[in-house]
């Protein structure tokens, strides 16, 4: 054998040697002694507490189902008991995540190729806490030290990781929350087997692709300070990364009596770039909403919608909320439409078109803080501030939250239902919200025949709140304003209005109460009777009526008010009945803070006696129980009323305004006023 023969046996010898040593002191290496080295290197570069508290350890493993000579390569498996990850500096709870073990395989030939392969990770029971103190400060994004250190002209590596499966039996994941003010734990368990996308939304749409659902979960806890409960499915972890594949999400949770479903995907989930969701929700009112989503509504009936949710979220700037294409209802009333919730600064914006085909009026009670009746659970459930011998609603407008988001919403009623004795119709309004400060602008609809326009400012942001309604009513019909009065068939007549009023207060009795303007009515052509009072249920008025008119049924040639608002306490300028037997004047005042009435009425007969009372009568006492008599004191002057009404030439004037001509015909009131103005 050559010297040559002889070196060469030595070189492999050696290498050979130096192989089988460094496998043995592979295989029979103790990896715990690099547990402080780990931990430290970990620790700094996350800028939070790591440690490996556990086990460490490596076991070299055959791959059978590699072709060929592969298959003779050992791969490491690798396991790691108690793992812990901290929180950063700036959040006292010191722990994150818990890991009781952690097992994982490498597959050593892919590093020859720049490339860190893990076939896959196996989590045992993960435990997680999500904590968030402020909108800037969270523990789930992290700072790396390295990041810090960059060489801006440094050359991107080129190695790369490849993951392929994450598998855990069960985790928890608990989200504290202070921003939202929640504190809620999600049980996280695999479903044993994926389910299609399509199989759990029922949409087999081959266009809508979204991966499996493969987790199932359950929450409890609180959001935003109330009760959360609920259950869904979401997709693999590895779907989490997914730019191309949206991850697939389906949820039910319950707050209270608020229910919230959806079922859908989630695009670029990491980052939260947006998503697509059929949504259904429903509750005992709308105003609930605010607490769970911080969407300001009105208070409303119980409700429930259907609809499209698309989003699309950009946490630095502002995310954009479309919920496209809703159907539902508020209490008894149908909803549809469609809403655009966008936010940022100043304040995020609500914003689109509603309609109701059959829109309910009680429904719309809790507006004004008027109880809605049939089916109002949330306003039943709470204290109303309602004076029991009070009839001006009580109910407070909550301005202090008027100022947390704009609105620009138009709202349309198709046809409206009151029962049969109020024929509204075309009911529509266009909703503005700015800085606290609300407009109705403006608020139409159609009544017995004829139409309601006006236009309402609530300036939330004054304290106390300040707010105006300027009103106008043209050609109600008498006979359609009281459907179900057959007396009232009888009659062509109409009526008109104008109403400008000032307040100052947070709920309309203290706006009223406050209130300084003017009103003007008038009415033409018209029947009372005392049969028509005991019908409208006016007991007063039936009172009056027979004091002056008997049991007969009297036609009203013209009624005409004209009413001055001056803090609260409302005093006619002329407030006068002309009927074919009697001129009537009525004085004194209402007072709408107390709601207290103090009026007297002088009737007299026109030319032969037919009416035989010539005393005045009064209306006094409140609101609610008012009660009525013959006033004490000298008989009424014949011609002693004509005479007063003679006198008030400016207020009957103003009131000629009111008169719209009916193609021709000739309208008692403007005969009327016309003779009192020359």
């Amino acid at each position: 054998m050559t010297k040559t023969s002889k070196a060469i046996i030595a070189i492999v010898a050696t290498l050979l040697l130096l192989i089988v040593v460094a496998i043995i002191i592979i295989a029979t290496f103790d990896w715990n002694r690099l547990k402080p080295t780990i931990n430290e290197k970990v620790s700094v570069e996350l800028n939070r507490p790591f440690a490996i508290r556990g086990d460490l350890g490596v076991v070299w493993e055959r791959q059978k189902e590699e072709p060929g000579w592969r298959s003779w390569v050992p791969w490491p498996h690798i396991h790691a008991n108690d793992i812990m990850l901290g929180n950063p500096p700036d959040i006292p709870e010191v722990t994150m995540v818990h890991l009781p073990r952690v097992e994982a395989t490498l597959a050593p030939l892919s590093l020859l190729t720049k490339t860190v392969y893990l076939p896959w990770v196996k989590l045992q029971q993960p435990d997680a806490r999500l904590i968030r103190r402020s909108d800037t400060l969270n523990n789930w994004t992290f700072t790396l030290a390295s990041e810090g250190n960059k060489d801006a002209n440094a050359q991107p590596s080129g190695w790369s990781f490849r993951l392929d499966n994450i598998l855990f039996d069960r985790g928890r994941i608990v989200i504290d929350d202070s921003v939202t003010r929640s504190d809620i734990t999600i049980l996280v368990d695999p479903l044993g087997k994926p389910l299609p996308f399509s199989e759990v939304t029922g949409n087999s749409d081959a266009k809508v692709k979204a991966g499996d659902y493969v987790f199932g979960l359950t929450a409890k806890g609180r959001y935003n300070g109330q009760p959360l409960s609920g259950s869904g499915k979401i997709g693999g972890m590895l779907a989490l990364r997914g730019d191309d594949t949206p991850f697939p999400v389906q949820a039910d949770f319950r707050s209270g009596n608020t229910r919230v479903a959806f079922v859908g995907t989630v695009t670029d989930p990491l980052k939260m770039g947006g998503v697509d969701l059929q949504l259904k929700f429903g509750g005992d009112s709308l105003g609930d909403l605010y607490d769970l989503t911080g969407v300001l509504l009105p208070d409303t009936p119980p409700f429930e919608t259907d609809g499209h949710l698309v989003a699309k979220l950009d946490n630095e700037k502002s995310s954009q909320y479309d919920y496209r294409d809703f159907n539902g209802h508020i209490g008894a009333s149908d909803i549809h439409g469609t809403l655009r919730y966008t936010t940022g600064k100043p304040r995020p914006k609500l914003e689109g078109d509603v309609e109701s085909r059959q829109l309910r009026l009680a429904d719309l009670g809790p507006l004004i803080g008027v109880d809605s009746g049939k089916g109002t659970v949330a306003n039943k459930d709470k204290s109303s501030p309602q004076p029991a011998d009070k009839v001006l609603p009580y109910d407070r407008f909550e301005t202090d939250k008027w100022n947390v988001m704009d609105a620009d919403v138009r709202f349309k009623g198709r046809r409206i239902e009151h029962g049969s004795t109020l024929p509204i119709s075309d009911l529509s309004t266009h909703v503005m919200l700015k800085n606290a400060d609300l407009r109705l602008q403006p608020l139409k609809f159609g009544l017995a025949g004829g139409t309601i326009s006006s236009t309402v400012h609530l300036e939330g942001d004054k304290k106390p709140m300040q707010g105006r309604a300027e009103i106008q009513a043209r050609r109600l019909k008498l006979k359609e304003l009281m459907p179900n009065v057959e007396l009232m068939q009888k009659t062509l007549g109409e009526m008109n209005g104008d109403a400008d009023i000032r307040g100052v207060g947070n709920s309309v009795a203290a706006l009223l109460g406050t209130s300084n303007g003017n009103v003007k009515l008038l009415m033409n052509d018209g029947l009372v009777s005392r049969n028509l009072m005991e019908i409208l249920g006016l007991n007063v008025g039936n009172y009056v009526v027979g004091q002056i008119f008997g049991d007969d049924e009297v036609r009203v040639n013209c009624a005409a008010a004209n009413l001055d608002l001056v803090q609260g306490v409302a005093r006619p300028q002329i407030f006068a009945f002309d009927t074919e037997n009697a001129l009537i004047n009525i004085t004194g005042t209402a007072r709408f803070a107390s709601e207290q009435l103090d009026l007297t009425i002088d009737p007299e007969s026109k030319g032969v006696r037919i009416v035989t009372l010539r005393s005045p009568l009064y209306v006094r006492g409140s609101f609610k129980n008012p009660q009525a008599g013959v006033k004490a004191g000298p008989l009424i002057a014949r011609g002693a009323v004509a005479a007063a009404l003679a006198t008030l030439v400016t207020p009957a004037a103003a009131l000629l305004a009111l008169i719209s001509p009916s193609e021709g015909e000739q309208n008692q009131c403007q005969a009327i006023l016309s003779q009192m103005k020359r």
